[in-house]
């Protein structure tokens, strides 16, 4: 990765390819993208006064230096030529936009000019991140997605700082950031406002970046947004919510006009697993071994170990939870996490599936952020809901099921919530037959 010159310093400036009273453009190829520990800790789901420790420090200092060496982050941003306003729509230079809140947003600070911008973390990270997922690595593939997320929230921040810093100098102010996919902004509109964006850019951008059909971005760690302008300065500071700092956590900011406030909403900390060994019936050897998983050795172990609850009851059949932590697959792959409930009956039945339930964990709003939420909540989650593979028949049938290979971390698609469901059945199987003793198949990787 080319070194970025501005080392720490997030005020060293871009290469700026134009800038004026009215017009304003710049491409910055090698941005700093040193993200602040709290940031990183905050969306990795621990509390801000948390002190990493342990396998979590190391996992943090891995990714930091991972991207440090092979990260390719950049940032673009120009102001739009013309802007208008009318009954909820927006036009930016000829392209409408129906963005909702932002509409209001500019509505109320009196806006009559916009900034474009695009931010990436680049294709490296997310490549590298499912190389590791595919090698049954799941806690680094964590730690690196987690961290290309906040590169993308590091260098909105930064855009933000450019953008004050040029608003600064011509008696305006900036409004907070608004993007496809938030609340109110349909994620339809992504195609449009990149078209916006990379039909002025041309070819300056260092790497490919598309837009899919379903407004999802590739590489999925990165985001498009439009910052209202102002010369209202003496509205913004009365319409709090107009004051991009309140949600900004770029440290040493000469344009910070209030404290920061608040942050996305913070996941929860993956739980550790509670069951030991030697608590488990030595009856699993009704459970084939060896066993065709697909998955590696080394995630059936550390899954059943720190992500698998059992809870073995009178009449010898088992009760099973399993924690699911991923990404969504836009909105710059914000973490979500779903808990999938299992009841089994006897070793003796084998191990028939009476119940099984996938749900959003609780106090977690990641999910939301989810493409297909977004076009059609309701429907998705009530698909997630009545989804029950495998219902009735014994916990081996898993090796039997043609599911299709989808490691996607979103829940957008049934392949990709079919993938997990078969995951899940794995780690359960593999922490009942365990205790049997059998030999583990050699391709598990020992």
């Amino acid at each position: 990765m080319a070194e970025s010159s501005s080392g720490n310093d997030p005020t060293t400036r871009p290469q700026v390819l134009h800038q004026t009273m009215t017009s304003f453009e710049f491409l910055d190829i090698a941005p700093n993208a040193d993200v602040q520990e709290s940031e990183f800790k905050r969306l990795l789901g621990y509390p801000s006064d948390h002190a990493l420790e342990g396998r979590a420090l190391e996992l943090a200092a891995w990714a930091r230096e991972w991207y440090r060496q092979h990260g390719t982050p950049w940032i673009y941003a120009r102001r739009a030529r013309t802007v208008a306003m009318h009954e909820g729509k927006i036009r930016i230079d000829g392209i409408e936009l129906s963005p909702g809140k932002l509409y209001e947003r500019m509505v109320q600070a009196e806006a009559e000019s916009a900034m474009l911008v695009a931010v990436s973390a680049g294709a490296r990270c997310e490549e590298y991140a499912r190389k590791l997922w595919e090698e049954g690595k799941p806690d680094e593939y964590f730690f690196l997605e987690i961290y290309g997320s906040a590169v993308v929230e590091h260098l909105v921040a930064s855009a933000s700082f450019r953008l004050c810093e040029w608003a600064d100098g011509h008696d305006a102010a900036v409004l907070p950031h608004y993007s496809p996919g938030y609340p109110e902004w349909a994620i339809r509109d992504q195609p449009a406002l990149w078209q916006l964006i990379s039909g002025k850019a041309g070819k300056t951008f260092p790497e490919r970046l598309e837009v899919l059909e379903t407004g999802m971005l590739r590489p999925k760690k990165s985001l498009l947004a439009v910052f209202g302008i102002t010369h209202r300065t003496d509205i913004t500071p009365r319409l709090t919510e107009l004051i991009p700092c309140e949600s900004c956590s770029l440290p040493a900011c000469r344009y910070r006009r209030t404290a920061q406030k608040y942050s996305l909403p913070r996941i929860e900390r993956v739980p550790r697993g509670e069951f030991e060994q030697d608590a488990l019936p030595k009856d699993g050897a009704s459970l084939q071994q060896p066993a065709p998983y697909t998955l590696s050795l080394r995630a059936l172990r550390l899954w059943s170990r720190e992500r698998l609850k059992l809870n073995f009851l009178a009449d010898r059949s088992v009760e099973a939870s399993f924690r699911y932590d991923g990404t969504t697959c836009s909105n710059l792959g914000r973490p979500l996490a779903f808990d999938y409930r299992i009841r089994l009956g006897t070793p003796a039945e084998g191990y028939p599936i009476l119940e099984a339930t996938c749900s959003p964990s609780a106090g977690d709003t990641g999910y939301t952020h989810m493409c297909e939420y977004i076009k059609g909540g309701r429907k998705l989650m009530e698909s997630i809901a009545n989804e029950k593979p495998l219902a009735g028949q014994s916990l081996e049938n898993v090796f039997a099921w043609k599911r299709p290979y989808n490691p996607a971390a979103c829940y957008c698609s049934l392949e990709s919530r079919d993938h997990k469901w078969g995951m899940v059945f794995e780690v359960l199987h593999f922490a009942l037959a365990g205790q049997a003793g059998g030999v583990l198949s050699e391709r598990n990787g020992e």
